[in-house]
């Protein structure tokens, strides 16, 4: 009778279909990956660059810190797609202002939209800035009005031109460089020229997608 009562708790019977030592082992799979693996060193930059983000934005949008997570989401999107560009035989569709004004536009008239219906007197009273006097205030309205419609499209097109721009030059060096008749000494002057280009092209990429994203912050910080 007791060995059958205590034979429950032995291991070695029906190891088959045991739990015995798999429940050992179940508590392990319960634990988040981060007990398990080291974050990597793209992980980490990742996340060096959100948290920096983060409390950049988060100085400029006081009442509305939730909008912080959307730009660093627009500003790692555009910075991937400006890379990416940088690629051989890769199409820039940032260079594109279907692109940039598929961004903008939405998220100005979002931003528009909830200020004019939900505070209403704080837009109008942006229209006139402080210190303006009675003669040039329907004036300073009128310039203040059209300042504000072009928002959009000067964010569109800046980050179009600027991306377009450097890979028209480089896509121009590296034609000059296809003809027999180029010396040797200029074909080497030439590809220096284009890894200098590609270092600065790396940096309009990182660039623009911030002044993109800082920018939108500004304007929805506006309407706080």
């Amino acid at each position: 009778m007791m060995t059958n009562l205590f034979s429950t708790f032995d291991p070695s019977t029906s190891m088959n279909y045991s739990m015995n030592w798999m429940s050992t082992f179940m508590i392990m799979i319960m634990f988040p990956y981060s007990y398990w693996i080291m974050s990597s060193r793209y992980s980490k930059m990742i996340n060096l660059i959100y948290m920096t983000l983060h409390k950049e934005f988060k100085t400029l949008l006081m009442k509305s810190e939730g909008l912080t997570l959307m730009m660093t989401s627009i500003f790692m999107f555009i910075m991937m797609n400006n890379l990416m560009g940088l690629l051989p035989y890769i199409f820039t569709s940032s260079s594109h202002l279907i692109f940039s004004l598929t961004l903008s536009i939405p998220l100005w008239m979002s931003i528009m939209m909830f200020g004019w219906i939900k505070k209403t007197q704080h837009m109008f009273s942006h229209l006139i800035p402080v210190g303006t006097p009675g003669m040039l205030m329907p004036f300073m309205v009128c310039i203040e009005t059209i300042s504000n419609i072009i928002r959009p499209g000067s964010l569109a097109v800046r980050l179009s031109a600027n991306m377009i721009a450097g890979h028209l030059l480089m896509s121009l060096l590296g034609n000059n460089t296809t003809s027999n008749e180029t010396a040797t000494i200029i074909v080497m002057m030439l590809m220096t020229i284009q890894i200098m280009l590609m270092l600065f092209e790396t940096a309009v990429a990182v660039i623009q997608a911030y002044v993109f994203s800082i920018l939108t912050t500004l304007y929805s910080s506006e309407v706080n």
